[in-house]
């Protein structure tokens, strides 16, 4: 895998391309002197957490034969204070599932993503805790 990083602008904003030519932009805080135009490095940890644990609980719960509409991934974090580098110490997912889907199959599916299968929630909780939440709606 290989990505590559270019600076856009005189102040921070980025653009990240990776080998089959997606593209997403970076930016900074405002603290920083940026125009927080894009994801901080820091929030597409959050954010490849939420997405590569969506893949994984779409994927178990088709395997589960369980017919899921729609699903939404709010994450939020807290970070070290007063440290440099600030670390993630504490990260939460809450997960909106829309469709007809068996509580404890749905948990378990959740559970497996963020404790077996996510890459990125197994990278991030090398030091922070990762705690979830879920609520199932009709489709």
């Amino acid at each position: 895998m290989k990505i590559t990083v270019k600076r856009l602008n005189e102040a921070y904003l980025m653009e990240a391309q990776n080998e089959e030519g997606a593209t997403i932009h970076l930016d900074t805080s405002k603290e920083h002197g940026a125009t927080e135009v894009a994801f901080r490095p820091m929030q597409l940890l959050l954010a490849g957490i939420g997405s590569c644990s969506m893949i994984d609980i779409v994927d178990i719960i088709k395997k589960q034969r369980q017919q899921l509409k729609h699903i939404e991934v709010s994450i939020d974090g807290e970070r070290e204070k007063d440290k440099t580098p600030s670390l993630w110490e504490t990260v939460h997912v809450h997960y909106t599932l829309y469709g007809d889907l068996d509580h404890a199959k749905t948990e378990s599916a959740i559970v497996l993503s963020l404790e077996k299968y996510c890459s990125v929630a197994q990278t991030v909780g090398k030091t922070a805790r990762i705690t979830h939440s879920f609520e199932i709606r009709p489709a």
